[in-house]
């Protein structure tokens, strides 16, 4: 292998008690970058040799890492890559909307290997909670018949939904799931799966995504602006996700504009929801994507006019995220079809003027991130994989 060739990696640590991290540190390492030698391993991380020697032997007798074909550089010695096994570990993601559910299964690298949807019926939870159990079952099913040892190597069911979590609403607020909220869904779905069951926002779901597979893709510090039925906001801080105290940062669709003398939250502006009220489009409609897609692609004058107003505080957004977080880039992101996520960011130019703005920038301040109406399901099924292997602090308290 290459040694003069920049490696991203976290660093590891050589103190006793410390094996959890070292080996979420060593994975991580051979995701973002794919294939490494134990050499290359042990310069990124700043481990001894020997210990990243032995953690790799661990990995390969778990079946998450495997060797390649040696490799010759030159006169120096030969050096044997390392890569992650994808069969080495299988994830389900979930997605409950207010209309739909989708659920997709996951490898250890992201790949999509089943997704599948359905319709949720009226009545909320109640009887929504055995089409969403039925889905996850079919998706195991099929996950089977695809690899054998599925079942064995699944590490969890991550769950997404629209936040915020824990807030107390009228009952009837469209912006907001409530009876889904109040139901014990987590139990539910853990006693109905027997699988480990962790749930998160939509926007943080998508985030996920980005970092696994999207633009987001070995930055450290990235935020990721949704656009869903509602608007979200996903930080990545410090190369994890940041969730709050109550699972509900990012939640900046609820920040208020002062519009016509009176506040309004952004989601009410700048969000699906609020397009499909301005061309009086049923959110149920399961052409719509398709209906949007055309309505922007023939420059339809009532999208036109929606679009530059959605900009305009989008625009905003961005020079908030800016500002508070100091991002690497800002992405946006959605449920939204691309051409439409492609139309807001040309009509948010030029960005406002911000600290973001360096002479020494490598990725942009703004870019296009995952526009799929799957993205948050995707996202759902990394989080597992996250909890199971990202480096955290919280793995270097295990024993």
């Amino acid at each position: 292998m290459n040694d003069t060739r920049p490696i991203r990696a976290k660093s590891g640590t050589n103190h006793e008690g410390t094996s959890a991290h070292n080996r979420r540190v060593m994975i991580d390492a051979l995701r973002v970058n794919g294939a490494l030698s134990r050499a290359d391993l042990a310069r990124a991380t700043r481990l001894a040799k020997q210990t990243v020697s032995n953690i790799i032997d661990e990995l390969e007798r778990d079946g998450l890492v495997t060797s390649q074909q040696t490799v010759r550089n030159g006169r120096g010695q030969p050096s044997t890559p390392y890569a992650l096994v994808p069969e080495g570990a299988f994830a389900i993601g979930l997605q409950i909307d207010r209309h739909m559910t989708r659920a997709i299964a996951v490898d250890l690298i992201g790949n999509v290997l089943v997704r599948l949807e359905a319709k949720l019926p009226s009545g909320g939870p109640t009887t929504g909670t055995r089409v969403i159990l039925d889905l996850v079952a079919a998706v195991r099913r099929q996950l089977a018949a695809i690899a054998a040892q599925s079942e064995q190597r699944l590490v969890g069911l991550g769950a997404a939904m629209p936040g915020p979590f824990g807030v107390a609403g009228n009952g009837d607020d469209p912006w907001m799931m409530e009876a889904w909220q109040k139901f014990p869904l987590l139990e539910t779905l853990a006693v109905g799966t027997g699988l480990d069951v962790s749930i998160q926002n939509d926007a943080a779901a998508a985030t996920i995504a980005e970092r696994m597979v999207g633009a987001a893709h070995g930055l450290d510090h990235a935020v990721c602006l949704y656009i869903g039925y509602g608007i979200g906001a996903g930080l990545i801080l410090g190369g994890e996700l940041y969730t709050g105290a109550n699972g509900n940062a990012g939640e900046i669709g609820m920040a208020l504009l002062a519009v016509g003398g009176k506040s309004t939250p952004l989601e009410h502006r700048a969000s699906l929801a609020s397009l499909y009220q301005y061309l009086s489009l049923d959110p149920a409609d399961p052409g719509l994507f398709a209906r949007i897609h055309d309505l922007v692609s023939t420059e339809d004058r009532r999208i036109v006019e929606w679009i530059e107003a959605a900009a305009s505080d989008l625009r905003w957004s961005v020079h908030l995220i800016e500002t508070v977080f100091d991002p690497q880039t800002v992405i946006l992101c959605g449920s939204a079809p691309p051409i439409l996520v492609q139309r807001l960011i040309a009509a948010m130019g030029p960005l406002l003027p911000s600290l973001a703005e360096r002479t020494d920038r490598i990725v942009p301040r703004l870019q296009v991130g995952m526009a799929d109406p799957w993205s948050v399901a995707l996202g759902a099924a990394a989080g597992p994989i996250s909890l199971e292997f990202d480096p955290r602090y919280a793995a270097i308290l295990k024993d």
